[in-house]
């Protein structure tokens, strides 16, 4: 079938002198109308609609920016491109504040406006097709890396890449494409679990070089920043890196961005992870020094009540002296203008560590599992992208992370540990008292039906945690796992099936973006 051609209507009094422009146009296929005044341009618009408009911004009678008004009114998302001899910023201005998707400078070639066009009328397209043809030509390597990953590094190297294609591809609405790369991810899952069953416990006692954990982010990426001047600490509780990748493009404006992955240690759950982030400490280091603060439960609430404590203290550790901190627990935005007043009073004591944690995503994440209306609004990767970047763009946290570029702060900005989408139920069996996460479970007489969707150990050392009763055992599920008890199997597949869930083990929950965010010079 036969393309139909793009329809542009050309408004301009000297249209005679731009016959070139206009039959270069046309053979390059597009349909053109032209006409010399705006009346008679919006009569045109009115009866038949057009792909583009391009208008002339100084014309006899009603001029290109009366018309752009009156066209505005009837149709908002006409695309129109202002083409104008004045090269005042007041006209420039005017146009870009009535929503023109470019502006020309006369006298222009054939050339420059059929790429203005082209970009308008085929971007879109343009992008879908290099895209797609970019990854067919790298998709022999990523099948062979994949193949190949034996360490930390190649894991991480691979799964951000992988990371990448799926944000891309989605933006350029090469769907087709993403379900290539979700195998790759899948297989990628399924290798990842035995590098960690392997190599994880070791990483803990120290007996092998592994990746930057947790407890290395502070020591290794905020200790460097400190100084006279304030620094920003921020976690964003539960942010994978997809979510990372699609809301640092509206950071880019106010900072430059220096990325690192760290892996979150296991359980990859909030009472865990982020303590090690504020401690720089695995579980037993803590339970060993605050023997009062660990009580043996995965409970969020008492388990993550000393993290201003656990960082000053680690702090003080690493430099030798007191380093000033200002703490904060977001949970809502409801309070974004007491919360920056606050930061504000902490930014004038010399030297200190304004150290914030954003529970939004964490939020949601679990409380999709809970909300049909949720769960439809955030039902895969995709979704979930898409509003943690809404939610991004009006959050007190952008409103924060803006003001501390303008008055030149340094940011270090991390999560404690993303997400997995699961899908698969594995039934396991367990006292009563075995903790509840659907990814981890510590208790006596704990096993997997099927060992192969679960890492398994009787010795908390594997973990670096404190000791536990006699006889408990620890299951941390693999890939896209969650584990169900057999008494309520139905209940528990029907209700967190297709669910975000956190605390074992995959690429997705324990590969996470830490960030350098370094003020742009104003």
């Amino acid at each position: 079938m036969t393309r139909r051609a793009k329809r542009i209507l050309w408004v301009d009094d000297e249209i005679d002198l731009l016959r070139p422009h206009l039959l270069f146009l046309q053979q390059r296929g597009y349909h053109v109308d032209a006409i010399t005044n705006g009346d008679d341009g919006l009569a045109l618009l009115r009866e038949d609609p057009y792909d583009l408009i391009l208008l002339d911004e100084q014309m006899p009678g009603t001029s290109g920016l009366e018309v752009l008004e009156v066209l505005r009114r009837e149709d908002p998302h006409a695309r129109v491109v202002m083409i104008s001899k004045s090269e005042e910023d007041r006209t420039l201005t005017e146009a870009i504040g009535r929503r023109v998707d470019a502006y020309l400078v006369k006298p222009t070639s054939p050339r420059q406006v059929l790429s203005v066009v082209t970009r308008i009328l085929e971007g879109s397209a343009i992008r879908q097709q290099q895209a797609a043809q970019d990854f067919a030509a790298r998709f022999p390597k990523l099948v062979m890396l994949r193949q190949e990953a034996r360490t930390d590094g190649e894991f991480a190297s691979l799964y951000e890449e992988l990371v990448d294609w799926h944000v891309r591809l989605d933006a350029a609405g090469e769907a087709g494409l993403l379900d290539t790369v979700d195998s790759l991810v899948v297989e990628l899952r399924r290798d990842f679990g035995s590098l960690i069953r392997q190599h994880y416990p070791r990483w803990v006692r120290g007996k092998e070089d592994g990746p930057l954990l947790s407890v290395d982010v502070v020591r290794n990426l905020l200790v460097p920043l400190l100084g006279p001047n304030p620094v920003f600490f921020v976690v964003l509780d539960c942010m994978r890196l997809d979510q990372w990748r699609v809301i640092s493009p509206l950071l880019t404006p106010h900072f430059e961005i220096e990325e690192h992955l760290h892996y979150s240690i296991l359980p990859t759950a909030t009472p865990y992870a982020r303590n090690a982030l504020f401690s720089g400490k695995f579980p037993h280091q803590i339970a060993r020094e605050r023997p009062g603060w660990w009580n043996h439960s995965d409970d969020e609430g008492s388990l993550n009540t000393f993290e201003d404590q656990l960082l000053t203290a680690q702090l003080k550790y690493l430099t030798g002296r007191e380093v000033p901190v200002h703490y904060e627990k977001i949970f809502s935005d409801r309070e974004e203008e007491q919360v920056r007043t606050r930061i504000r009073s902490a930014l004038k004591t010399k030297g200190t560590v304004v150290a914030l944690v954003f529970n939004f995503v964490d939020l949601m994440t679990h409380g999709r599992s809970e909300s049909p209306i949720l769960m439809e609004v955030a039902k895969d990767e995709l979704a979930l992208r898409d509003l943690t970047r809404s939610w991004f763009e009006r959050s007190t946290l952008f409103s924060v992370l803006k003001e501390a570029a303008a008055q030149g702060h340094h940011v270090l900005f991390t999560t404690d540990h993303g997400s997995i989408l699961c899908q698969r139920p594995t039934t396991v069996f367990a006292r009563k008292d075995a903790t509840a996460n659907l990814r981890y479970k510590f208790g006596g007489d704990l096993r997997a039906e099927d060992p192969s969707a679960a890492f398994a150990t009787n010795d908390q050392k594997d973990l670096g945690f404190p000791p536990g009763k006699l006889g408990t055992a620890y299951l941390l599920a693999l890939e896209d796992f969650f584990f169900v008890y057999p008494t309520k199997l139905r209940e528990y597949q029907a209700r967190y099936r297709n669910s975000f869930l956190h605390g074992g083990i995959s690429p997705e929950e324990m590969i996470v973006p830490v960030a350098h965010l370094r003020p742009r010079p104003r």
